[in-house]
């Protein structure tokens, strides 16, 4: 028999397990955990995002968990964006990436302008390079050159935007260090992260618990949701198949009321199938995971119309404000005040209780 569930159970669910609803994770660790990373390519969203959903939030604890406690790591991981991972998972999410050799691709190299071989031999010289130490960007770049003897390297890894050093972060050879006079700086996974495992676990085993701990925050989601959540769509699909080929036994189809067929964590049916509709308001930060980890396209949960508004040009997400589990328009913080742009009716009392916790949160 078919279990069936509602998009409005299904988008309260995820709020309330994304720490959203009720605002009670204890850390940036716990919400990095919770929502499989956190996006940092903009610092103040991804420091946002871990204030919106902490029940103390502290703006120095994300820099304590990377620095201090190294219990966070940052590097370039899903969709080859930067994120906040816990340090003690990263591997496997190198390992399951590492599936998915792009920089093989000769029109991958063509359009970064090195051949396989220079490729190769940057991947090689970056772990000696390093060593156990940590090297900026410029002073990282010094030593490939040295290492390979090709000066034509130079160029290649001081454009863009380290496009070139994302196939290191992905085998696990490659994370950001504390910043160095200011600078960004890198070293290796093997001299940072403590327990750092002397080789990548089986991808095998690796992918199972992504896909499990995925669909604990996003889900019930598609085997296609998280390939786009993870590669951005282009997965070997004879390994993501495998993948939850392999975890089926934990594992129920749902169909939901607009007939999409999803896959649940067959433990969680319960709670999502007795979970209430919410009522709440909530503004979240630009490229926020309660957005990232769905489709675009997801209509019950990103209206179409609003869409060129929240997915905009160069990969940009806006801050949301979410009405019932839906984003109901957008906002931004302007001139010391937050201004909103809203496509649907939203009950005036939330609403100003949201606005004014944003408030609160980016003041601190």
């Amino acid at each position: 028999m078919t279990t069936r569930l509602t998009w409005t159970q299904i988008l309260a669910w995820r709020l309330r397990r994304q720490f959203v609803s009720g605002a009670g994770a204890e850390n940036a660790v716990a919400v990095a955990r919770r929502l499989c990373g956190v996006q940092s390519q903009v610092t103040s969203s991804a420091r946002l995002a871990v204030a919106v959903r902490s029940a103390r939030p502290d703006p120095e604890e994300i820099d304590k968990a990377l620095w201090s406690e190294r219990t966070l790591v940052k590097t370039w991981i899903m969709r080859g964006t930067l994120h906040l991972v816990p340090a003690d998972q990263l591997a496997d999410y190198c390992a399951a990436l590492s599936t998915l050799r792009f920089w093989e691709k000769g029109s991958w190299q063509r359009g970064h302008g090195v051949t396989a071989g220079e490729i190769e031999a940057i991947i090689d010289a970056v772990p000696r390079a390093l060593g156990e130490r940590a090297l900026t960007r410029e002073e990282l770049v010094d030593a490939v050159v040295e290492v390979t003897g090709d000066a034509h390297l130079r160029q290649a890894l001081t454009s863009g935007w380290g496009a070139l050093l994302k196939p290191l972060s992905r085998l696990g050879e490659l994370c950001y260090a504390p910043p160095l006079d200011g600078r960004v700086a890198f070293t290796a996974p093997r001299a940072w992260v403590p327990g750092w495992p002397a080789g990548l676990p089986p991808h095998e085993e690796a992918g199972p618990r992504l896909v499990r701990a995925f669909l604990g925050a996003h889900g019930p989601a598609t085997p296609e949701m998280f390939d786009t959540w993870l590669f951005g769509g282009v997965a070997r699909k004879a390994v993501l198949k495998g993948w939850f080929r392999d975890l089926a036994p934990e594992l129920t189809e749902v169909e939901t009321d607009d007939g999409m067929t999803l896959t649940a964590l067959t433990e969680h049916l319960d709670d999502v199938a007795g979970t209430a509709p919410s009522a709440e308001v909530h503004l979240l930060p630009g490229f926020d995971q309660f957005v990232l980890a769905a489709p675009r396209g997801l209509a019950p949960l990103l209206p179409p119309e609003l869409r060129p508004k929240v997915s905009r040009q160069a990969g940009w997400i806006s801050p949301v404000v979410v009405h019932e589990g839906r984003v109901a328009g957008v906002w931004e913080a302007k001139g010391g005040d937050i201004t909103l742009d809203l496509a649907a009716p939203v009950p005036q009392g939330p609403l100003d209780e949201a606005v004014a916790r944003m408030r609160a949160l980016l003041a601190g």
